[in-house]
């Protein structure tokens, strides 16, 4: 049973670690493999106030292509296979970080469609999207190991925040990306 808590904290710490140093530092290069996450992802988040419409397109798309969405679920599926040979001797380990996977895609999705969710429930995801440092607050579902690395930087509910969400309500004009 210590591999649920030990699977959580893994999780948890791949997490930061994939989301700084494969999806932001290589990300940020356009012939890198990642490029979709910044390039995708990031810019569609800053411009629909965290909303990335991706989540709601077919995994395919025409002629094949794959959107950032489906490039993300390809990515936790590749990290959770290779999981799977720990499963006879750790199972809960393995368990726990194959559930993780499928979790962080699960509230990452949600966050990205339900922003006022995210605001409420991944304030430290909401802050990497929408505050002034987006090499921040790395991780998605926890925010553990941006404490224990000192990435940790809240944006929620500051007065910084609430003047953004000012600025932006008024020049939106009630258009919302995903009801429109």
């Amino acid at each position: 049973m210590l591999g649920i808590p030990l699977g959580l904290l893994a999780a948890n710490a791949i997490e930061w670690v994939a989301h700084k140093y494969i999806l932001h530092a290589r990300g940020r290069h356009k012939s890198s493999v990642w490029s979709f996450h910044w390039h995708e992802h990031h810019a569609a988040s800053r411009r629909n106030d965290m909303i990335d419409a991706d989540y709601l397109l077919p995994l395919i798309g025409n002629r094949g292509a794959l959107n950032a969405q489906s490039k993300e679920i390809l990515a936790l599926v590749g990290i959770s296979l290779p999981v799977l040979v720990w499963a006879p001797i750790a199972p809960f380990f393995a368990g726990t970080l194959v559930y993780s996977a499928w979790n962080y895609y699960r509230v990452h999705k949600k966050a990205h469609l339900d922003p006022e969710w995210a605001r409420i429930h991944l304030p430290w995801h909401y802050d990497h999207h929408m505050g002034p440092d987006q090499n921040a607050n790395w991780c998605v579902t926890k925010p553990w190991f941006d404490h224990v690395m000192g990435t940790r930087k809240p944006y929620v509910g500051t007065e910084k925040e609430l003047s953004a969400r000012e600025k932006r309500k008024a020049t939106s004009n009630g258009f919302h990306p995903v009801s429109s």
